[in-house]
């Protein structure tokens, strides 16, 4: 899947969850690494978790697999690597802390 549909299918997922302050960073002239940041925020670490896995399930089935994955048993920041997009769901005080809109953009 092209990164700026994949990035639009994240976002819809995140935002039918109930994710907030979505938000997507075009990184593919400041970084090799991805073309896209997506950043979200979970309501508390249950929420946190619930965004990630359901991105996971929502995905998979349609041939879309996480490369890697990171910080879903602490549950204040996890980050999805899909390549071309990579995936920041944060509890607001991680975000607020983190501030990585304000570092990218």
């Amino acid at each position: 899947m092209e990164s700026e549909r994949l990035k639009s299918r994240i976002i819809s997922i995140l935002e039918e969850k109930k994710g907030g302050d979505i938000i997507a960073i075009d990184m593919a002239k400041r970084s090799s690494i991805t073309d896209f940041f997506v950043i979200a925020t979970g309501k508390n670490v249950n929420h946190v978790r619930a965004l990630a896995e359901a991105l996971e399930e929502k995905l998979e089935p349609e041939g879309i697999f996480v490369h890697r994955k990171e910080g879903l048993g602490d549950g204040r920041w996890a980050v999805l690597d899909y390549g071309d997009v990579i995936v920041h769901i944060f509890n607001a005080d991680t975000r607020d802390y983190f501030c990585l809109e304000k570092l990218w953009k």
